[in-house]
């Protein structure tokens, strides 16, 4: 049985006068993933930045593990946020930027080894181990950030449109490798997209978010039937456009 991991309860954010988040409640059960689908200026980064601890909200309450982390400062929450940039560090190569956060918490040298080593392989980086982040294409690099955020096993891991930057057959590539270790490593995730398709595919839930008000359907089913959504419009407007073409 799944447990209720993340609590976010009535959160409102405006800046100036302009309100980028309303009264957003909602909970992420343990180890699933809930894709946050919605428009560029929908809210989704900031409720991410606000979840993070690297943006205040005005109001509202986050729970973790039913303790109350509203106030507490980014680096204690065990949250993790992945933006679109890989953000390595330059001066380390693969395996020493996915076993940073091992070192920064003092794990000995032989499991770092160990973990660093099996973590490669399941995001198939075995061979390039010793490349420096210059010399990595851009899934490669993208592949390199997830593991070292992977690695530290956060309670959370907040990706914000994580394959953005990416050409079409290496999104769908990463978008395998990713749901495929978020299974492997039961890491509890919210993931921002203003891609449909990719809602779809990576999230166990879905919430679609529209001018800082977020909605949540209990599944997949739920949420390609509200009128609200407007998605059978749009699956029915790529149907025609692939009858037409034939």
């Amino acid at each position: 049985m799944t447990n209720q991991l993340l609590d976010i309860q009535n959160l409102s954010k405006a800046f100036e006068d302009e309100h980028i988040l309303t009264q957003t409640s909602f909970f992420l059960q343990e180890s699933k993933t809930l894709s946050i689908l919605g428009k560029s200026g929908s809210g989704k980064t900031t409720l991410l930045k606000i979840i993070a601890g690297l943006e205040k909200q005005d109001n509202g309450t986050i729970l973790l593990e039913n303790n109350d982390i509203t106030t507490l400062s980014a680096h204690k929450r065990n949250i993790v946020y992945l933006y679109q940039d890989a953000l390595l560090f330059p001066h380390l190569n693969v395996f020493e930027n996915i076993a940073f956060g091992l070192k920064l918490r003092k794990i000995n040298a032989q499991e770092v080894k160990n973990r660093v080593t099996k973590m490669l392989y399941d995001l198939e980086l075995q061979k390039h181990i010793h490349k420096m982040p210059t010399q990595l294409s851009g899934g490669q690099r993208q592949r390199v950030s997830f593991g070292r955020a992977l690695i530290i096993q956060p309670k959370i891991l907040l990706l914000d449109e994580p394959f953005g930057a990416l050409d079409v057959d290496t999104r769908k590539q990463m978008q395998r490798l990713c749901k495929e270790t978020l299974k492997q490593y039961k890491i509890t995730t919210l993931f921002v997209t203003h891609d449909l398709k990719e809602a779809l595919i990576m999230g166990d839930q879905i919430g679609k978010m529209q001018s800082g008000v977020l909605k949540t359907f209990k599944n997949k089913e739920e949420f390609l039937n509200d009128p609200s959504t407007g998605i059978k419009e749009e699956i029915e407007f790529w149907k025609n456009i692939h009858a037409n073409e034939e």
